[in-house]
């Protein structure tokens, strides 16, 4: 079975994906594969060099991720543009891993998109497991874990569709407001029910 992992920021999905990972589940992280498709060398970081010019680039040859983000967090239109040129290579480096895991024999793959619901990616996935928590839980965890003010937290979390919504198109919920613990149980529980453990 083909999992899709998600949550909201500060919702603790990658709590999650570290269970998962412990109980022996392998994962596709869209992060780490966002990472991946922009190292020096790639065909994605030379179409991203030959749209937003060289000076996006360290010296090493690596993204400069800073000065990417401030050109598209001011600009709309350049930001479609870099979405353009990533979503497809991360899509197709995504598939590649997953279909890796199933080659190598693997029964079941996780696939951690944080954005899955915004990016329309829940076809590549066959159930949809959606870490949740409370907006004030949400609030304060984003607030501590990134130092941020209450203005600027809820700035991004509003910039992400609600939870809520992510509820809705999920075919399991774990509440992530309590004690890992409970977590984790919960998880087993839904793991179980799915024949996966």
């Amino acid at each position: 079975m083909i999992i899709g992992l998600t949550g909201s920021i500060a919702s603790g999905k990658s709590t999650v994906a570290k269970m998962m990972t412990e109980l022996g589940l392998p994962i596709v992280d869209a992060d780490v594969v966002a990472r991946v498709v922009v190292e020096p060398g790639t065909e994605t970081l030379g179409k991203i060099a030959s749209n937003f010019g060289d000076d996006i680039l360290l010296e090493d040859g690596n993204l400069n991720r800073a000065k990417l983000g401030d050109i598209i967090f001011h600009e709309p239109a350049k930001r479609k543009i870099l979405n353009e040129i990533m979503h497809p290579a991360i899509r197709e480096e995504m598939i590649r891993q997953r279909d890796a895991f199933l080659a190598a024999g693997e029964k079941h793959v996780v696939m951690d998109i944080p954005l899955l619901f915004e990016s329309k990616l829940q076809n590549f996935v066959e159930r949809i497991l959606v870490v949740s928590v409370t907006e004030e839980v949400q609030l304060r965890r984003l607030m501590e874990r990134n130092a941020l003010s209450k203005e600027d937290a809820l700035a991004r979390i509003h910039s992400q569709l609600p939870v809520s919504m992510k509820e809705k198109g999920a075919h399991a919920v774990i509440y992530n407001n309590e004690t890992l613990e409970q977590t984790e149980e919960q998880l087993k529980k839904i793991l179980s029910q799915w024949e996966i453990i």
